[in-house]
């Protein structure tokens, strides 16, 4: 269940210069600590740390990076119309039992000269990671593959995503429709209606990204390897009253 899709290994060196590269490490640790702060106010606390950059600037690089700021938005564009929207499910939804709700969610992870993407499927009631899986493009192919691994090993009933087009494809929901899997969907620019996978992002981060500098694909892929296993069984949560997902998803 932890293993790594296979195109996780189709690696090419992402060609942007060592400044930007600067930029969106000093940008993905800032929004781990404030995911609420947009374009204006990512542009000016650059300004503050004596960065001479313009918003439209700080706005690539904040879509390179697959990063929004956490806050409603007005509908200012059309989605694909083969992509349809699902209503989200979880409001006020008591989660009382392993497997009733999976969710997932992409990540930008830096390494020493490129950067690739994370995705994590985790159940809501234990927090256990059920799968998980990199790439070096935001396109649907790893998520579908990851998806597909995890439904071949178990179901949920309900699985949760956010509006992204590698989850409203009809690829990534037709599978789980066709298992009787009801599909809830975040609302656009609403990031804590997936709270734990928010929540996971931020120990990835804090106690693996920012604690190695990964130089390679091969090395992420590893040290993720390494941290899942460590999360799954070792970690305890507090909100678990100290057990670990795996005593709680397993037990």
């Amino acid at each position: 269940m932890l293993g790594v899709n296979r195109s996780s290994w189709y690696y090419q060196p992402v060609e942007l210069d060592e400044y930007n590269l600067l930029l969106m490490r000093i940008l993905d640790e800032q929004y781990t600590k404030t995911p609420f702060y947009g374009v204006c106010r990512m542009t000016a606390y650059l300004r503050r740390l004596g960065h001479k950059v313009n918003p439209k600037r700080v706005r690539r690089l904040l879509r390179t990076m697959g990063l929004e700021a956490v806050y409603p938005k007005p509908k200012l564009s059309q989605p694909n119309p083969d992509h349809k929207i699902f209503p989200y499910l979880l409001r006020g939804l008591i989660i009382d039992r392993c497997n009733q709700v999976w969710s997932t969610d992409i990540t930008y992870i830096r390494l020493e000269r490129g950067f690739v993407y994370l995705m994590a499927i985790i159940d809501w009631y234990s927090r256990y990671v059920l799968n998980w899986a990199l790439s070096t493009t935001l396109e649907a192919d790893f998520c579908i593959e990851a998806l597909s691994e995890t439904l071949a090993h178990a179901r949920c009933e309900i699985f949760n995503t956010d509006q992204g087009s590698q989850f409203t494809t009809r690829r990534f929901t037709d599978p789980l429709l066709d298992k009787g899997i009801k599909v809830s969907m975040d609302g656009r620019g609403r990031a804590l209606d997936n709270i734990f996978v928010e929540r996971l992002w931020r120990s990835v981060k804090y106690e693996k990204v920012y604690l190695n500098d990964f130089r390679t694909v091969r090395e992420a892929y590893q040290g993720f390897k390494e941290y899942f296993e460590f999360y799954n069984h070792e970690r305890p949560h507090q909100s678990l009253d100290y057990r670990t997902p795996a005593e709680v998803h397993w037990g």
